[in-house]
């Protein structure tokens, strides 16, 4: 925890200072400055913040103040094989305890986390005995089964046959991680965001090779988003989704598309009420629009404005139960050709005048 907020991390060197921490506090440790690589500019807060260091990583580097000892630089980390815990008690060590299953603190250090096996990533590595958790979750947080929407086959008024859109069902992509040590580059936080540059590849015996490259960023809640070899795109959002846009977005799907929703859906167009700014629904040649409400009702308003339909062919209207119009205005009908009316109950005229054939 530099004071200076410069990176700066305390070090405790072999061969110069002591394990004894009662001798040589934590707190009594020169302050050495990490150097930073060439990708990095190390002023005005641009490239890299340093550092990722933690506390019990091993690292190498120099005095740059000679025999006094007192001004040490970190040039790099120095991973290993851990083949025990930290003690918090000693120097050397991560100081930073761990917790009990009661969280009661330990004497046993944060870091390294595990022992007998590398530093180096478990998603790097990729020993299936040792998976990394979070690869873990993503096989068992998979969805499948996921159904899209079922349009059930109707009977027209004139007895034909409205064809169904049968409702089948989509899963999530299978996880690709195929990684081969050491092709897949790994970045990890310490709360568990993650960033795979995977160019992991395997060759057969004849010779073949086969690509496992990937891209991966996962946030520690789950939300990720992966692009497999084949370049599908997979993205998983754990919580909510913003998206907002200043200008315009135009999307082009060449293959289908479906949504399936467990909550409602509302769109609202033209918001801010400027002239001509349709809403427009082209339907290509051999194609339909089927609306299927399986218990509710349709609702269709316009609080200004007409309702205007027409029909390039037959318009076939199908009610199971009553059929109300209110019309406050009047009703003019302009039949071409003949006009037919099947009545089984009563037929009733009412009006000021009656006229059948003025």
């Amino acid at each position: 925890m530099d004071p200076t907020h410069t990176g700066r991390v305390r070090v405790r060197a072999l061969g110069h200072h002591t394990q004894n921490k009662l001798v040589l506090p934590t707190a009594d440790l020169p302050w050495a400055q990490c150097l930073l690589p060439t990708t990095s500019s190390g002023i005005s807060g641009l490239g890299q913040s340093p550092s990722f260091l933690v506390e019990g990583s091993w690292v190498m580097g120099y005095f740059r103040d000679g025999q006094k000892r007192q001004e040490p630089t970190v040039l790099g980390s120095l991973p290993g094989k851990p083949s025990e815990l930290g003690k918090t008690s000693k120097g050397f060590y991560d100081p930073n305890f761990r917790l009990d299953k009661d969280g009661e603190p330990t004497e046993i250090s944060v870091y390294p986390t595990t022992t007998d096996e590398p530093d180096v990533n478990r998603l790097a590595v990729h020993n299936p005995d040792k998976e990394h958790s979070s690869l873990t979750a993503r096989k068992a947080s998979r969805i499948t089964g996921i159904p899209t929407a079922d349009f059930n086959t109707t009977t027209a008024a004139d007895g034909s046959s409205i064809a169904a859109s049968d409702g089948d069902t989509f899963d999530q992509t299978e996880i690709p991680y195929n990684a081969v040590y050491p092709y897949n580059h790994v970045t990890e936080s310490e709360s568990g965001h993650i960033k795979e540059t995977d160019d992991s590849f395997v060759i057969d015996e004849n010779g073949v090779r086969t690509n496992h490259y990937r891209i991966h960023e996962r946030h520690s809640s789950g939300t990720s988003t992966e692009i497999d070899n084949a370049g599908n795109q997979t993205n998983i959002i754990k919580s909510s989704h913003y998206q907002l846009i200043s200008k315009d977005k135009k999307v082009y799907v060449a293959g289908n598309s479906d949504i399936t929703i467990d909550g409602r859906h509302k769109l609202y167009i033209n918001k801010n009420n400027t002239v001509d700014n349709h809403y427009d629904i082209q339907i290509g040649a051999g194609a339909s629009i089927n609306i299927q409400v399986d218990s509710g009702d349709v609702n269709i308003h316009t609080v200004q404005g007409k309702i205007n339909m027409n029909a390039g062919s037959d318009y076939n209207l199908k009610v199971a139960g009553n059929m109300n119009v209110s019309v406050s205005g009047s009703i003019t009908e302009t039949v071409e050709g003949s006009k037919t009316s099947n009545t089984s109950g009563a037929v009733v005229h009412r009006g000021s005048t009656i006229d059948l054939n003025p």
